[in-house]
């Protein structure tokens, strides 16, 4: 176990921090994968009847708990195991990850073969779930330490491959199907045995690449700004008495918000514009428009988190909030007028905001509780994406199904939802209206530092 070690990884004299960015990428561009999961969805519904969905076939309100069982368990794991990343350090954690999320696969690849939705959700949901919260923590903390001159932009490049990974994972999902598939199976099973197996290959080559600065670390020429903007602080709050402030609660409060108006309709994005535009995009296109929202979210992430070292994370914030919210009231109208060209331009604005909220926040938690502790405290906030991962989902899916046993046309039935999330944000924009800079009775004094691994930690402030 040694070779895991966390003292193992410390970064010898001259090693280039460029390096790291990529480490990071190869976990992140395969747990983003869990964006294009609405691609199984289809052929799912009908892995009995193959041609076409018999009774004993799976409801997409079934299938779609499995999407919402890998969010609420990526955020129970990254609570959990973001105090264990601190100690333990980010090679074991994305190790552990990459065991996960690829047998995640190969458990999900038995419950599709012996038609065992519960295999389902323990395989994809459960363990898929642990290895997307462990592998997503895992780079972020570190990167932040290795740029602290660019704290948006060092967590953009990681983030952002997570919102990638759908751009890579809906294609290849559908050629692998488009391969497997024969009279007998729609194709599901064998794809999940093959991403899963390339997945942990890569996981794995980015745990045995990521490095860890050593203690004192700073880039070369750089030093601490001498005059500190009121919503960053010099301080550090222990990842324990973070949950003590309202701070942290709001910052709960604006994730949540963020990720519930937009998850569960990226989790449903292939049904919804064939449903919207039925005649017009067929499964392909789809799966095309999924990889389309993927490159915006994957973009956004870069973009906006690294505007936010120069707009100030509280502002990129009011920016996601008020425009997301114009967004998505204009939804039904273009959907109303068949104006496909339109949609797609509002749902990539969308998804680019979208995923620049995920990509700021670990940012905006080094403003306001310090460096020290931000992988823990960021891990803790991800039950935010968790709560989000169902109420997303549970508003599309059933909101839908309870429009369409009305009456309501399949292709206006997402409309009243759109309508919902647009309130949504501006319950966000308030919740991040009230954010303040921590009370200074939460700081934690020079003789409280933990000393970790023989060494207090830095301050790199």
């Amino acid at each position: 176990m040694s070779f895991f070690a966390k003292q193992t990884i410390v970064a010898q004299p001259g090693f280039n921090r460029w390096l790291v960015p990529p480490a990071a990428l190869s976990v992140h561009l395969c747990i983003g994968q869990a964006y294009a999961f609405s691609v199984f969805n289809e052929p799912l519904s009908r892995a009995v009847g193959i041609g076409a969905a018999t009774p004993e076939d799976w409801k997409l309100t079934t299938l779609g708990w499995i999407f919402s069982l890998a969010i609420v368990f990526l955020g129970l794991s990254a609570a959990v195991g973001g105090k264990w990343l601190e100690k333990v350090g980010p090679r074991l954690t994305m190790f552990v990850a990459a065991c996960c999320f690829g047998g995640g696969f190969w458990v999900a690849a038995l419950g599709v073969q012996l038609h065992e939705i519960g295999l389902l959700y323990l395989g994809y949901g459960v363990l898929g779930g642990i290895g997307l919260g462990l592998g997503y923590v895992s780079p972020v903390s570190t990167l932040i330490k290795w740029f602290p001159d660019r704290r948006g932009m060092a967590t953009g490049m990681a983030i952002m491959g997570f919102g990638g990974g759908a751009m890579i994972g809906a294609p290849l999902a559908v050629w692998l199907m488009t391969h497997f598939k024969s009279a007998t199976s729609v194709g599901v099973a064998e794809t999940f045995m093959t991403m899963g197996s390339l997945y942990f290959l890569s996981m794995t080559i980015g745990a045995l690449a990521i490095r860890i600065p050593p203690p004192d670390w700073r880039p070369p020429g750089w030093t601490p700004p001498t005059v500190r903007h009121k919503m960053i602080t010099d301080k550090h709050v222990h990842i324990d008495q973070a949950l003590k402030t309202p701070q942290f609660y709001l910052l709960w409060l604006v994730l949540c918000l963020n990720v519930t108006a937009g998850i569960g309709v990226l989790g449903q994005a292939s049904v919804m514009i064939q449903e919207m535009f039925k005649g017009r995009v067929d499964a392909a296109a789809a799966a095309g428009f999924v990889g389309l929202l993927s490159l915006f979210n994957m973009v956004g992430r870069f973009f906006w988190s690294s505007a936010s070292d120069y707009l100030g994370r509280k502002q990129t914030y009011f920016v996601f909030f008020a425009i997301g919210a114009l967004l998505y009231g204009t939804v039904p109208t273009s959907g109303g007028a068949g104006n496909l060209p339109l949609f797609v331009v509002l749902y990539a604005l969308i998804m680019s905001m979208y995923g620049g909220g995920f990509a700021t926040i670990p940012a905006y938690l080094a403003d306001i509780f310090g460096t020290m502790y931000v992988g823990g405290i960021h891990g803790r906030l991800l039950t935010a994406w968790s709560t989000a991962g169902v109420l997303g989902p549970v508003l599309v899916n059933y909101l839908r199904e309870y429009q369409i046993g009305q009456g309501v046309a399949k292709g206006d039935a997402y409309n009243v939802t759109m309508y919902i999330m647009a309130g949504i944000l501006v319950l966000g924009f308030i919740a991040n209206l009230a954010i303040r800079p921590v009370h200074e009775k939460h700081h934690m004094k020079h003789d409280e530092f933990e000393e970790l691994d023989g060494v207090y930690p830095a301050d790199d402030h």
